[in-house]
């Protein structure tokens, strides 16, 4: 674990510094001998200290959530949550935020925790007291339809306000919207208005066993 919090540091510095991203990654890959996974696993954690602290400074809070309408990366999200709920580790990056090691490739495969991870999700949002959620969902992704029809029939059965609508380019939509956003997508965290760590919030409050690596520890801008 050492190992791989020192490969987050030395990544991030090189990022910060404007090194290119590939070839930064081989780099510090190469110097620590990591395999292909713990170089997957290293980038997801990583970020630069100029992204980190945007991320900061546009995070929401639990209080700010309060009769909000929250626009949410559904797979991003729920992804996360899956891989909490199975037992998978969870990588906690240099930005605070929660992923998994694990990314869609063009197919999505509902598993046993899939609805278990929306109404803990559900559960989530009316503890925060948000007045309405809405789930992008990847058009491309193989079962996204099916996806949405599970949201949507877990909504009606809990009564909560929610939509979902699938998009060809949902990061592009989602980080261009001014409303929250959850999302823990770097593409559309360095670009969003105001977002919300909910994915991590889920997991905090309902996930206790979780297995947390705290991978950017050592990277992390000290507090002012």
């Amino acid at each position: 674990m050492p190992k791989l919090q020192q490969a987050v540091r030395d990544l991030s510095w090189l990022w910060s510094r404007g090194y290119a991203e590939k070839s930064s990654l081989k780099l510090v890959g190469d110097r620590y001998r990591l395999q292909s996974r713990q170089r997957l696993a290293v980038s997801r954690s990583s970020c630069s200290r100029q992204a980190a602290s945007r991320r900061h400074l546009h995070a929401l809070t639990e209080e700010a959530m309060n009769g909000n309408t929250l626009f949410i990366d559904g797979f991003n999200v729920l992804i996360t949550v899956e891989s909490a709920l199975s037992g998978g580790f969870i990588l906690e990056g240099v930005d605070s935020c929660y992923r998994d090691i694990a990314s869609i490739h063009g197919s999505y495969r509902r598993v046993l925790e899939t609805e278990q991870a929306i109404v803990l999700a559900g559960r989530s949002l009316e503890q925060l007291g948000v007045s309405q959620a809405v789930w992008y969902l990847d058009r491309p992704v193989s079962n996204s339809g099916r996806l949405k029809q599970i949201i949507m029939e877990v909504a009606a059965q809990n009564n909560w306000h929610w939509e979902a609508a699938l998009y060809y380019n949902p990061d592009h939509q989602l980080a261009n919207q001014p409303a929250p956003t959850a999302s823990s997508d770097s593409v559309i965290l360095d670009g969003v208005a105001q977002w919300f760590n909910l994915a991590r919030y889920i997991v905090d409050c309902f996930v206790p066993g979780a297995l947390i690596l705290p991978m950017g520890q050592l990277a992390r801008p000290a507090p002012l």
